[in-house]
């Protein structure tokens, strides 16, 4: 790509009392050390636990990027010179990635290192609810490399660094999660949603019982009545507390206030504006021309199969946004066509041409005028007062998938007429007609206009049977494809992993 992305490195506080210290080792772990317990200042380490999910959650190139690229919703264009890569990004979404794979890679080793940090704070003492935040967090990693890698590494607290970490798979894995998620629930605070919190646990668990089929047969999912059930009673634990509410404006869940001003937000990743933060940015960058405001690098777009799902009414596809299009003529959602700023004024290309977005993208890029192919997506309000470091919150849940997911359960255990007036809450909240009944590939689809770019389509499309199909610039392919291979250089250090079937 054209632009220098910046390298966030991110530290985990430790202080510690006297001259004792806790040794970092490869792979973003923190192993264990001839400390006792109740020697570390455990509030610094579960800030520093709360830092290192930033990585692999907010980086453009990493979680995001797995479930994105992968799937019908985004595409990295090659665009003639620019944005190459090396077709690192051009390999996700035509499904064509190996062990190698160098995003694939971080991502896997980013999210040992929260699962390993979060192991290593439980030998130092920490109170109850310390304990509890810091195997959500275990266990919320854990959940994302069950659902790529199907593999899952870990430590004993106090393990030796000196042996390889052992590896849960599977149900075997999903298990644990669910097991962990309950043991801490009542550890847990009940705000607020940039903590680990209740009804954050409650969703990692609807999240785990919905998908139990797929990770026990992502080829051929079921779908258990009795799982289907857990997921509508944790959804009305959420639902009945009355502490949410679909949002008036759809963008305030994004926005750079999105902590004081969202109904919706259940868990998030809290962003300082002007001093710290994950690269929450990235989410306008990556997608943004040269010529807009903020100069962006002109990378990511949509395809349009994705964007015509959309009504023209629908408020998700596109608003005016105080404090963005009065900057910048910007509005959040969609920019498909001639862009313009604030006073009205037409935009430009670098050559001089209208900075008209088209509908048409293609992987690579042949042609002229290769800038302006490809629909932009702002999902993030842009925040245009703190710098690199955005003060948006990045979201992780809320509370339209707990109502999405109940609708989804309720569906897949023959509650078509109990799961209609729920998606269609959704829906009129968002400015479109309600439908007169719903089936599985009408929830699919919801689910892609409520959710898109915010890291879950990948997981949704295996969930429902769409993953290995054809879609715009991806062919039909390999049922290997619905894992990601173990990194080779993973399986070299670690004789517990195994390569998954067909790499």
């Amino acid at each position: 790509m054209r632009h220098t992305r910046l390298l966030y490195i991110i530290s985990l506080p430790l202080i510690l009392a006297g001259c004792t210290r806790l040794e970092e080792k490869l792979n973003g772990e923190v192993a264990g050390s001839a400390v006792g317990g109740g020697s570390a200042n455990t509030a610094a380490l579960v800030r520093g636990l709360y830092d290192a999910m930033r990585s692999p959650y907010q980086d453009q190139s990493r979680f995001w990027a797995a479930q994105e690229h992968t799937s019908d919703e985004v595409i990295g264009p090659t665009r003639g010179g620019d944005w190459d890569d090396n077709g690192v990004w051009r390999t996700l979404h035509v499904h064509r990635w190996d062990g190698d794979h160098l995003f694939l890679r971080q991502t896997f080793e980013d999210l040992g290192g929260v699962i390993y940090s979060s192991t290593d704070l439980l030998r130092f003492n920490p109170s109850p609810q310390q304990q509890a935040e810091a195997r959500f967090l275990r266990a919320f990693a854990m959940f994302s490399l069950l659902d790529g890698w199907n593999q899952v590494p870990y430590r004993e607290p106090g393990g030796s660094a000196l042996e390889a970490p052992k590896v849960r798979k599977g149900t075997a894995a999903l298990d644990y999660i669910i097991a962990e998620v309950n043991a801490i629930m009542n550890d847990l605070p009940a705000t607020p949603a940039n903590r680990a919190n209740k009804d954050a646990a409650r969703v990692l668990l609807m999240k785990c019982y919905l998908n139990k089929g797929v990770i026990a047969n992502r080829a051929a999912p079921t779908f258990a009545a009795a799982d289907m059930q857990q997921v509508v009673t944790l959804a009305d634990q959420i639902i009945n507390s009355a502490k949410y509410s679909l949002a008036n404006n759809y963008f305030d869940n994004f926005a750079p206030n999105n902590d004081a001003i969202s109904t919706e937000n259940i868990f998030t990743a809290e962003n300082i504006g002007g001093s710290s933060s994950g690269n929450v940015r990235s989410r306008w960058f990556m997608t943004l021309h040269y010529n807009n405001n903020p100069s962006g690098w002109n990378g990511f777009t949509t395809l349009s199969d994705f964007y015509n799902k959309f009504e023209a009414a629908d408020l998700r596809r596109s608003q005016s946004y105080p404090g963005v299009t009065n900057v910048s003529g910007i509005k959040p959602g969609f920019l498909v066509g001639q862009q313009f700023d604030q006073n009205g004024v037409a935009l430009k290309d670098r050559g001089g041409r209208p900075l008209a977005f088209t509908p048409e993208v293609k992987a690579i890029e042949i042609g002229t005028n290769l800038e302006v192919t490809g629909i932009r997506v702002i999902k993030y309000p842009i925040d245009y007062s703190s710098g690199d470091n955005a003060n948006n919150d990045y979201v992780y849940y809320r509370y339209a998938d707990v109502l999405l997911m109940k609708a989804e359960a309720l569906l897949r255990n023959n509650g078509a007429a109990a799961a209609l007036p729920i998606v269609n809450s959704v829906r009129t909240k968002r400015g479109i007609g309600a439908l007169a009944s719903v089936n599985l590939d009408q929830l699919l689809d919801e689910r892609g206009r409520e959710f898109y770019w915010e890291g879950m389509r990948r997981n949704d499309l295996i969930r429902f049977g769409k993953f290995l199909q054809p879609w715009q610039e991806k062919p039909s392919d390999d049922p290997k494809n619905l894992l990601f291979p173990i990194p080779n250089q993973q399986i070299a250090a670690n004789p517990n992993l195994e390569q998954n079937p067909g790499y």
